[in-house]
């Protein structure tokens, strides 16, 4: 168009001056401080935005990029990119079986203020869905430093699961007596496999309130980060494979890599390395 019109006239009909036009023309061939501080800020928000698996909005983005950056500026800048966390889904795969007869343990959490890890470790289960059918997942949570501390796998969901996932977390943290294992009010946490291996290990069951998720918030959040954050983003041919992912999740991610605001923005395992286990008297 300024080929075609003069300069002059142009700047008339778009209200602008000439010299504030040289002064943008200028200001485009040869960016700023700024504009050059924000081309590089975008490149390092890319990388770190695939880096965490497109998961962080702009608060643990900014977190993790360790700048004396404000959000909004990282979020604006993610607008630019076009750059979005993944949004959660509120489907839940129904996974609690409350019709038995087997013993109802309390719910054992009001009496507890929690001050340090394996003092009160919640589980629950769930299900991913794979082009062979359903692998189920029961999970242990330490609700001090929300480390994924035992999980198992399997085509059943079983009192014989939970019994191995809690097997593998009492494996791991050697737990002194009376730990609390808090879950819902699922059979297979209500089992005789169940209660027999928190007796022989003197840990104390407790159970949600009938009705109420909100007693179990903590492996609720952890599913909900689990599903949105891998399992809903693709599907599994196989059972194994999903397996995988599952796995690559938990110990890969999660535990070491991912970032909690409650927290203070630190992984798990970050967050146990600055909160020494106390002695039992």
């Amino acid at each position: 168009m300024s080929g075609r019109y003069k300069l002059k006239w142009l700047c008339q009909a778009l209200l602008v001056s000439r010299s504030g036009y040289y002064d943008w023309l200028r200001r485009r061939e040869q960016p700023g401080p700024r504009q050059r501080e924000n081309l590089t800020l975008r490149q390092q928000i890319r990388e770190e935005f695939a880096r965490q698996r497109q998961t962080y909005g702009s608060p643990r983005l900014a977190r993790a990029l360790g700048r004396r950056t404000s959000r909004n500026r990282i979020a604006r800048l993610m607008r630019l990119e076009r750059l979005w966390a993944r949004q959660r889904s509120k489907f839940r795969v129904p996974a609690t079986d409350s019709r038995h007869r087997d013993p109802i343990a309390p719910n054992r959490l009001p009496e507890v203020t929690v001050t340090q890890r394996n003092q009160v470790w919640v589980t629950d289960a769930t299900g991913v869905l794979t082009g062979q059918g359903w692998l189920y997942v029961v999970a242990l949570l330490d609700v001090h430093s929300r480390r994924i501390v035992g999980w198992a796998m399997h085509e059943s969901l079983d009192a014989q699961l939970a019994v191995k996932a809690l097997q593998m977390a009492i494996a791991q943290r050697h737990p002194q007596p009376a730990l609390i294992v808090h879950s819902d009010r699922g059979s297979q946490f209500a089992s005789a496999a169940f209660r027999e291996t928190l007796t022989a290990h003197k840990l104390v069951a407790s159970m949600s309130r009938k009705g109420n998720c909100y007693d179990n918030a903590f492996i609720e959040s952890f599913w909900s980060s689990l599903k949105y954050e891998t399992v809903y983003q693709r599907r599994f041919a196989t059972r194994a494979a999903a397996r995988t992912a599952v796995f690559d999740y938990i110990e890969v991610f999660y535990n070491r890599t991912r970032l909690h605001s409650s927290l203070g923005y630190v992984s798990p395992l970050a967050f146990e390395s600055q909160q020494p286990q106390k002695k039992s008297p």
